[in-house]
């Protein structure tokens, strides 16, 4: 017997993770460096120690949920919650897709945390002229997805754990985005929310 829904959410977060490391060895080809998956500053690399175990059974949980935990009778009412697990499924596929879209829209600007030593081009197109952060917005969502299909209580811890790390990592990269570029970047805090639109129309920088 297979769980389907955690399967399908599984195999998307692995996806998902293959493409990053992909995308870091192609920075490393072309550009010379690891687009900081193990970053310079000394905090970034603490929290990598957290942050990559957690990552890992984010992917690999709802794999084994879909194969193991489904067969105990004792989870049974827990898990089958068809309506809720498949719109989870459909999120998800949503989220992933627009998630590769923002990596486009990054181009040679996507890191994975913060370089004190490099200045990267501010990104305004694409999903990124509504929302600031929509690639961590979006992985929120993907754990709440993968929380539906696999709710065991390691799930949610590491789903605690994640959202915590977005919600802090998005403030310290805020704060540095506004120390390099200034005026630039303020103006887009004040005009476009953080993971929620301000406003339906595409922001435009003034030159």
């Amino acid at each position: 017997m297979i769980f389907w829904p955690a399967l399908i959410v599984g195999l998307i977060l692995l996806t998902y993770w293959v493409r990053v490391l992909q995308m870091v060895r192609k920075a490393r080809k072309t550009a010379g460096h690891d687009a900081n998956f193990i970053p310079r500053e000394p905090l970034g690399r603490a929290l990598r120690i957290l942050w990559i175990p957690t990552v890992f059974l984010w992917i690999f949980v709802p794999i084994v949920v879909a194969f193991y935990v489904p067969k105990l009778w004792f989870f049974r009412p827990m898990f089958y919650q068809p309506i809720a697990q498949w719109i989870a499924v459909a999120v998800a596929i949503v989220a992933f897709a627009i998630t590769w879209l923002c990596w486009i829209n990054m181009g040679k600007s996507w890191r994975m945390g913060i370089n004190p030593e490099e200045k990267t081009e501010l990104v305004f197109s694409g999903p990124f002229a509504y929302v600031r952060n929509p690639i961590y917005g979006l992985s929120q969502l993907l754990m709440l997805c993968a929380i539906i299909v696999a709710p065991l209580p390691l799930m949610l811890v590491v789903g605690l754990i994640h959202v915590l790390f977005m919600q802090w990592e998005v403030r310290r990269e805020e704060r540095y985005l506004l120390s390099q570029h200034g005026d630039a970047y303020r103006g887009y805090l004040e005009n476009v929310g953080r993971f929620i639109p301000k406003s339906l129309r595409a922001y435009r920088r003034s030159s």
